[in-house]
């Protein structure tokens, strides 16, 4: 029997969808904190205002999804489906996340505090942190090439086991580059 199909749907209720494939549908305000996902496809849909926070992901997929002012606390992104995963955070909570291994290039992470977040070795490289806080972030074998980092903040990324190649930085926050070293830098 197959899993049921939703197309071009906007979904507003307090319970979350059944379990099956959407295609360019709506979610508002809904709350799938500690429910199972698992196996569920999510293609080219947009979700406003959800808490994902805990929920359970495995083989979830994700393709071309869109979260906006959502809470995803403690997501394990590592255990969805990695065929085509992308996504944009905008005005998000992703704190104690884990995008470890994940393939996310060209990520744009729009006003989304992100504290705590393992992106040990993910592949971030073209990735964008606009207004991010990264405090506690993780970077470890990190592919961050080309990212834009300019307007992040509060994060410690170490340049000798990650790949930062052509990654942009401000000024201000070069000291986040140079914490392992234990330096004392003055304006």
């Amino acid at each position: 029997m197959s899993e049921p199909y939703f197309s071009e749907q906007t979904f507003e209720s307090n319970k979350y969808p059944l379990r099956g494939e959407y295609d360019c549908c709506i979610f508002k305000g809904l709350n799938f904190s500690d429910q199972d996902l698992s196996g569920y496809s999510f293609n080219e849909c947009t979700f406003y205002d959800c808490n994902f926070s805990l929920a359970k992901i495995l083989n979830t997929a994700f393709r071309d999804v869109k979260f906006k002012g959502c809470k995803l606390m403690g997501l394990r992104f590592e255990d969805c489906n990695s065929f085509g995963l992308s996504f944009s955070f905008e005005d998000c909570t992703l704190n104690h996340a884990s995008f470890f291994q994940v393939k996310m290039r060209k990520t744009v992470f729009k006003n989304s505090s992100l504290l705590e977040v393992d992106f040990s070795e993910a592949d971030l490289s073209e990735s964008t942190f606009h207004e991010c806080p990264l405090s506690l972030a993780l970077f470890n074998r990190t592919n961050a090439e080309k990212c834009d980092f300019r307007t992040a903040f509060g994060y410690s990324i170490d340049p000798e086991i990650n790949r930062l190649k052509n990654a942009r930085f401000s000024t201000s926050g070069i000291s986040g580059l140079l914490d392992k070293f234990n330096l004392i830098i003055e304006d």
